[in-house]
């Protein structure tokens, strides 16, 4: 009995000995794991939490951004994004008219214009009005680089009323809301706790994981014969002939999604983002990370204006005249302008 106790009693000592060791090596597991589980809880390409009504994820990551196609798009450079959320689809008539009948908002086309903001014109003159696309029955070719052509302030045009006093949004709840100046845009984004997104982030999501394609879809106009976007078809701005089914906006969603689950971010209507405008990007050692855009806006136009970014073309876009409807493509926007092709779509940062 007491030669058997030896084995016992040395292995029993060489047990505790050992518990130490074992006690840290699982206490290192313990923290590598830790550490593990917290840096995948941190991956902007993971979706933080349960999806926001209406909105889908947008993974963070890399792509490259801009256009050699436009001369205010390049160069076209890497850019970073963190993962954010963004509205599936444009905000549309019954989404805004929510936030109207919680707020009692005026959108600025339905707000008396002051004789600072639109100085020379007649105290008499100055009535609430949009922009509404009025194109004529002929427009020569050489005519079509004059957008008063096409463009007409109609007084008393504004998201409810579209093309002006009598027209209507009535069956038309699931329709993009038209007619929204950028301060109007900011307006419903903060009371729905949300903001306007990035100039980075809007291509990182129209993009899809797609890169330096021509198309947000990929590289040709109609995959398979069929239009997947609405945009302008004919020679604009009269002949337009409604291939796609619409001459004005479609209802959204009307069109296939991409990748990440959202819809119409090629044509339709123009959407606001949060910078500033001014041709090109200003880009160091080729790459940028959540860049928020410029300081202040450059207005090419020479009217010395601020301008703010639109991005993704409108049911106006057309080969014959506009295709910024393309991947990269930019507008630059009047923060206080309301035009019948411009709405948005709104985001939520992951954290």
């Amino acid at each position: 009995m007491k030669k058997n106790r030896v084995p016992a009693v040395a292995a029993a000592a060489t047990t505790r000995s050992q518990f130490p060791v074992l006690l840290l090596g699982g206490l290192l597991l313990a923290g590598l794991v830790g550490a593990f589980l917290a840096v995948w809880a941190m991956d902007p390409a993971r979706p933080t939490g349960p999806a926001p009504e209406g909105m889908v994820w947008v993974p963070g990551g890399w792509f490259w951004m801009g256009s050699d196609e436009f001369a205010d798009a390049g160069p076209v450079h890497q850019v970073y994004v963190d993962g954010f959320w963004m509205d599936a689809t444009e905000v549309t008539n019954d989404q805004f008219a929510a936030f109207v009948a919680a707020t009692g908002y005026k959108t600025t086309a339905e707000r008396k214009p002051t004789p600072e903001e639109l100085p020379g014109v007649p105290l008499d003159k100055l009535v609430p009005f949009s922009l509404v696309f009025s194109p004529p029955a002929f427009c020569p070719p050489e005519m079509r680089g004059q957008c008063d052509q096409w463009w007409k302030v109609v007084p008393g045009a504004c998201w409810k009323h579209p093309t002006g006093p009598g027209s209507s949004i009535e069956g038309k709840g699931n329709y993009p809301v038209t007619h929204i100046t950028w301060e109007d845009a900011v307006a419903y984004a903060e009371w729905a706790g949300k903001r306007l997104p990035t100039e980075a982030e809007w291509e990182r999501a129209a993009r899809g994981g797609l890169d330096r394609k021509r198309f947000y879809w990929g590289d040709e106009l109609k995959p398979n014969g069929k239009w997947v976007a609405n945009i302008f078809q004919g020679e604009f701005p009269s002949g337009n002939t409604v291939e796609d089914g619409y001459a004005g906006p479609a209802p959204v969603a009307s069109y296939p999604p991409n990748a990440y689950g959202l819809y119409d971010m090629s044509g339709n209507v123009w959407e606001w983002c949060a910078d500033w405008y001014q041709p090109g990007f200003k880009v160091e050692d080729g790459r940028r990370i959540n860049p928020t855009g410029p300081r202040y806006s450059i207005d090419t136009h020479g009217r010395d204006e601020p301008k703010r970014v639109q991005r993704g073309g409108s049911f106006l876009c057309s080969d014959s005249y506009c295709a910024r409807y393309r991947a990269g493509g930019r507008m630059q926007g009047e923060p206080k302008t309301s035009l019948s092709h411009s709405g948005f779509r709104c985001v939520r940062s992951a954290r």
